[in-house]
């Protein structure tokens, strides 16, 4: 039995996706989350500035006792996984290689489209991930730049929003895909616009599920699950939160900037679950690096 907490991170909101089917899927588990508001989108920075990013982000959680973290960040994970497993000392999960396998299990031609932030897109990690699943795969990209303030302001249907998908969307449907990856954790917002747009013979995939089956099976296999005891069907926060010096809520969550803008926008994502919600300074950030 592990009672330490699984860290999850995002630039900003997308990721309590990830975190809403983690918790969903492992309800003995304990999480706190990041979402780096200050410095979002990070799909539009460098992969040196992501990477730094990530790297602090990480170390962040890493103070807090976490047993594994969750990159729930499309960009940061096609640009920084590696680096953080290599210098991580817990098992590190991202959002590409689990979106990647769905993507190839539910595609019937072959012919898979992509859509991510403008850095996603242009490393290339989803079109090496999905080869390596299926060698005969076709796959077809389009970057989404605007797709994350839309999700980010609650713009997730409208005129405009469809206007923008429309642009963002043309190329994909002209390449005849029957399958597209969501590469991005916010897209899942914009969902209903963007099967509007593509039409009911394209199967959307969002890794947010098949991420927290990956956490799942990293957690057995490692030996770090929080196996509640039979005789009580809750988690003992208050043992949890003794053994690790924090409070005993069983998902904490850390903004660097715009608490008012994650509460509203955050309950979307997590079905109206209450947040109690904690401020982490850039500079805090930066200093544990």
């Amino acid at each position: 039995m592990n009672r330490n907490r699984i860290g999850i991170f995002d630039s900003g909101l997308g990721g309590l996706t990830v975190l809403s089917e983690v918790a969903r899927l492992l309800s003995a588990e304990r999480t706190i989350y990041l979402g780096d508001t200050a410095r979002v989108p990070y799909g539009i920075k460098s992969s040196d500035t992501v990477i730094r990013y990530a790297l602090e982000d990480a170390a962040f959680l890493q103070s807090h006792k976490v047993k594994l973290i969750v990159i729930a960040c499309n960009t940061a994970s096609a640009n920084a996984e590696e680096v953080l497993k290599k210098v991580l000392d817990v098992p590190v999960v991202g959002v590409i290689e689990p979106g990647a396998r769905a993507a190839v299990a539910a595609t019937r031609t072959g012919r898979i489209g992509i859509i991510g932030t403008t850095a996603t897109i242009r490393s290339g990690a989803y079109t090496r991930a999905i080869t390596e699943v299926n060698p005969e795969a076709k796959t077809f990209t389009s970057a989404c730049p605007l797709f994350v303030p839309l999700a980010e302001e609650g713009w997730s249907t409208g005129e405009i929003t469809e206007k923008i998908a429309e642009k963002y969307l043309e190329s994909l449907q002209e390449a005849d895909i029957d399958t597209l990856v969501l590469g991005c954790t916010h897209y899942p917002l914009l969902k209903e616009t963007i099967a509007s747009v593509m039409g009911p013979d394209v199967t959307l995939i969002d890794s947010a599920t098949a991420t927290a089956n990956e956490v799942a099976r990293v957690l057995k296999e490692e030996g770090l699950e929080n196996i509640p005891d039979n005789s009580n069907d809750t988690p003992d926060t208050n043992d949890a939160a003794s053994s690790n010096g924090d409070n005993g809520d069983t998902h904490e969550f850390h903004v660097t900037d715009s608490p008012e803008s994650f509460v509203t926008v955050g309950a979307r994502f997590l079905s109206g679950r209450g947040v109690h919600l904690h401020r982490a300074s850039l500079a805090h950030l930066e200093s544990k690096a």
